[in-house]
């Protein structure tokens, strides 16, 4: 198949077909005579494999270790191990992502909490004094929790 055909069936433009053969994610084209890319029916599932590994957030690399060579050639404990590994990942980031929410939303009832006296520029300096204390207060904790 033709890479036109290639894109309307995988819904991929043909400038990332070929950027995905050219990295080497995407097994190369047979060259036809004239010139034209030769695809086997297997490259739509491979490009739709590539495509839903990148919603789910893995990067080119990871796929690249991912993806057997042979669509056919599965190592079923190897997958389920990198995908369980990728779930974590996922985790990780979701937990560090709600520590960080709940940084900004405390920052922001601070600021909200501006003394009606006070300009904009002095209620930013509270603001900034009382982070650092509070980073200050549990700096000590965190590294005698690290020790133990």
């Amino acid at each position: 198949m033709k890479i036109g055909e290639l894109a309307e069936r995988t819904g991929l433009a043909t400038s990332r077909i070929r950027f995905y053969e050219r990295i080497g994610l995407l097994k190369a084209a047979r060259r036809q005579a004239n010139g034209y890319r030769s695809y086997p029916d297997d490259a739509v599932l491979a490009l739709k494999l590539i495509a839903t590994g990148q919603r789910a957030g893995f990067s080119l690399d990871e796929l690249r270790a991912l993806l057997p060579s042979d669509l056919a050639s599965w190592e079923h404990g190897s997958l389920l191990d990198t995908l369980r590994h990728k779930v974590q990942d996922i985790e990780a980031l979701q937990a560090q992502l709600s520590q960080s929410r709940a940084h900004l939303v405390e920052l922001i009832a601070q600021i909200e909490a501006k003394p009606q006296d006070m300009d904009c520029a002095a209620n930013a300096r509270r603001v900034l004094s009382e982070m650092q204390l509070v980073e200050a207060d549990s700096a000590p904790a965190a590294r005698k929790a690290r020790r133990q």
